[in-house]
């Protein structure tokens, strides 16, 4: 069995896409840490750092970062279908 890795999504509630990819994330029963970027100035700030850039949602699984709802990645990714 592939190893847990760890899932943190830098999110905003408005945002179409994070919301799909929480929906994927719960679909497939992965933790994960969500950041609200719109009221978090702080992950805010660490998303542009690690990003840079401002667009959501930005996920980070283990020490791969992806940017956007990029379904195929994130599945293969989590090792998921």
């Amino acid at each position: 069995m592939a190893e847990k890795k760890s899932v943190s999504i830098y999110s905003t509630p408005t945002c179409v896409y994070c919301n799909a990819a929480k929906s994927f994330f719960k679909e497939h029963g992965i933790a994960y840490a969500e950041y609200d970027v719109a009221k978090d100035l702080t992950r805010r700030q660490e998303m542009i750092d690690k990003s840079g850039q401002m667009g959501v949602p930005v996920i980070l699984v283990g020490d791969e970062l992806i940017v956007g709802f990029d379904k195929p990645r994130l599945a293969q990714t989590l090792g998921v279908k």
